[in-house]
């Protein structure tokens, strides 16, 4: 199979999230494929169940051999290296790995739905996409990047994280 770059956002809101998120990019580089960009890390309240400490967000840009599905079981076996559980949907989490895209591939299965769904709607998503892939056109909607951003209905702010 031939190399795809796909887009993964990573999100941490427990314990020290930085360091959550970089160690997933090590990881994701080591079995994944070659991280090609990455945005800077992004802080917004936590979306759907609001009462959580903030999230740290991160877009990588990885370059990969693997196909969607096993490229699936590297995202969530980085999340269960981190100690992530899931005992309730949207509830706070260590790390949380999600394919935003792959490639301009449109797949629909039981186990993974990719552009992933909600990705419109998220400005927690759209605003580090923007930074490393402003010009990406989104396979089923036709828009940019940047175009879904500007008329993201979310009203969540989004902010550059800087660490203290």
């Amino acid at each position: 199979m031939s190399e795809v770059v796909a887009y993964l956002l990573l999100g941490s809101n427990i314990g020290d999230r930085a360091a959550h998120l970089q160690q997933a990019r090590r990881t994701l580089a080591a079995t994944a494929g070659t991280v090609v960009a990455a945005s800077a890390f992004y802080e917004t309240a936590a979306w759907g169940v609001e009462d959580q400490p903030a999230f740290l967000n991160q877009v990588l840009a990885v370059c990969t051999a693997l196909d969607a599905p096993a490229l699936l079981a590297a995202c969530l076996a980085t999340e269960q290296q981190a100690g992530r559980e899931r005992m309730q949907r949207w509830a706070a989490r260590t790390l949380d790995v999600d394919i935003l895209l792959y490639g301009d591939a449109i797949i629909d299965t039981p186990t993974l739905s990719v552009p992933h769904p909600a990705l419109p709607g998220r400005r927690f998503a759209l605003t580090p996409l923007a930074e490393v892939a402003p010009q990406l056109v989104h396979p089923q909607l036709g828009q940019t990047v940047s175009e879904l951003l500007a008329t993201c209905p979310d009203p969540l702010a989004v902010q550059r994280w800087v660490a203290h």
